[in-house]
Order: C-alpha cells, then structure tokens, then sequence
C-alpha cells in the first residue's frame, strides 16, 4: 500500500512540473538551437570548426513579446517560415511597417505593409531570408532572441545591432 501511494505522488508531482515546464515554453521563454551560418558572426562565429549538439549555439526566446507585437529593428527573433510552417528560422528584424527597403538585385524599394517585418540574416551571403521571400507576417513570430545560452564562453546579451552595417539601434 505504502508504494502505491509513493508512485502515485510521484506520478501526480511529475505530470504538474510537466504541465508547468509546458506552459512556461509556451507562454514565457524556451531554449532553442541556432544551426546554420545564416545568422553569423552573432551566432554560430567561424571558428566553430565542428558543428553538432555541443557546438551549436542555443539562445533564450522570450514570447511576452509576442502579446502586443511589441518588435523593433535590431530584434534577433525566431519565426515560422512563410514556405514551411513547420521549418523554425532565426533572423535580424531590419525593416518595420512603413519602412522603405532597397531590395539588392534591383533598383526596386519595397514598402513594408502594416503587420508585416522585413528579415535579414547577419551573413547575407549564406541566408535565406526577406530577399528572397519578401515580407513576413507579425504573426509568423514565435518570440524574440535575447541571450546566448551555450557555448559556455559565448554567454551573454544579444546586441541589437546590424553587423555588416554597424547601425545600432
């Protein structure tokens, strides 16, 4: 009898931390790798040699963000991507409702519609982002970067600054 009530209870206080831990990476913050070189030297700099679990950056998501679309330029965020719903991207906001943007192979300015962003990759020349498919929903966002995680000696803020053009915002 007396195992019985142990198990329960260990069952009862595992299926609420469960529940808790779930909510919290729904609602608050969640963890999550950065893979690829679309988004460096901010994530993923080129003198990591080997790539895999280890070596890969993880960053904190913050999605309080996420109820008023509160997004400025600058902002890392993780979106869906507009060809692959289930596909998770990681990008730099550069352009915000009613902002112009040059668009690089062309002479062409595209405006920036309301509830829409333009993202950009830090490496433009390794990402696959807002140049080539164009502006993506608010909606898409599924929260904001803030600091990396992992590598151990990479710990820290993320700054909100454009890389390759040295804007700060």
């Amino acid at each position: 009898m007396r195992s019985t009530s142990f198990l329960w209870n260990v069952c009862k206080s595992s299926f609420t931390f469960g529940l808790i831990g779930l909510t919290v990476s729904d609602r608050v913050a969640s963890v999550v790798p950065v893979r690829g070189l679309s988004m460096s030297p901010t994530f993923n700099p080129p003198n990591n040699t080997s790539s895999g679990l280890f070596t890969d950056d993880h960053v904190l998501v913050e999605k309080r963000c996420l109820t008023d679309y509160k997004f400025s330029h600058g902002d890392v965020v993780v979106f869906c991507s507009p060809r692959n719903y289930k596909e998770k991207q990681i990008k730099r906001i550069t352009g915000m409702p009613g902002d112009w943007i040059s668009v690089p192979s062309s002479y062409d300015a595209v405006r920036i519609p309301e509830g829409h962003c333009w993202v950009e990759g830090d490496n433009p020349t390794d990402s696959l982002d807002s140049r080539s498919f164009g502006p993506i929903p608010l909606g898409l966002i599924r929260g904001r970067a803030t600091h990396v995680l992992w590598p151990p000696q990479r710990v820290g803020k993320i700054d909100k600054k454009l890389p390759r053009s040295g804007l700060s915002f």
